[in-house]
């Protein structure tokens, strides 16, 4: 999943970040509006986790939930501050919030309203993908292939759900690289690595190798 981290504290969105990569997740980091605006242009989110005081003001955060809410982002959208009033917390839930965290919280407690909220935006959408022998359930993060079930890493799962979510799309090894492995230093050896490990874990047929890339094998 594709997440937007608006938080313009980095030693608070950076160990954020890095949780939610090691999870699977794509995370598109934003330490000011203009950056997340930037980002949501780029590529919508499957959910927002916005801090509510930016340098813009007390109520960017707000005021940014707003204005996605407006431009038609029908996602989650999670608050993380340090205004723990209610009057606050009803205002961000009006706003179009669907959770609201104050701070300073666990790690462990923001994975699982995280995850509570994913579940969530996954049955609006389609819990679970079928195609040939595979299934994939993303609420519940669990593969099947001809009815057995498979374990795979996160990293694993990410790169699967990406090409099931979007079974038409044909990607390149440089986007899939900047996608699920931002930062490493094994360039794109690493993507052919993780598709290698997807052909073996569940068949040789289920990622296609097409000009210009990759995508999902499984008519």
């Amino acid at each position: 999943m594709r997440i937007l981290l608006l938080e313009d504290e980095r030693d608070i969105r950076e160990p954020l970040a890095a949780l939610l990569r090691h999870q699977g997740h794509e995370v598109d980091e934003a330490g000011s509006l203009a950056e997340a605006r930037e980002a949501v242009i780029e590529a919508e989110p499957d959910l927002a986790v916005l801090d509510v005081m930016l340098p813009e003001g007390e109520d960017a955060g707000f005021r940014f939930a707003k204005e996605l809410r407006e431009a038609g982002y029908s996602g989650p959208i999670l608050f993380v501050t340090a205004r723990d009033a209610v009057e606050d917390r009803v205002a961000g839930l009006d706003l179009g919030g669907d959770d609201y965290l104050t701070k300073p919280f666990s790690l462990k407690e923001f994975a699982a309203r995280v995850r509570a909220l994913l579940r969530r935006q996954s049955r609006v959408h389609s819990s679970v993908f079928e195609r040939g022998p595979l299934k994939v359930d993303y609420a519940a993060r669990r593969v099947f292939w001809d009815g057995r079930e498979v374990s795979l890493s996160a990293r694993e799962f990410a790169l699967l759900e990406l090409f099931t979510l979007y079974p038409d799309r044909v990607y390149d090894a440089e986007e899939l690289l900047d996608r699920l492995f931002p930062g490493t230093d094994s360039g794109l050896r690493i993507v052919r690595v993780y598709v290698h490990r997807l052909r073996q874990k569940l068949g040789p047929e289920v990622i296609a190798t097409v000009p210009g890339g990759y995508r999902l094998g499984l008519a």
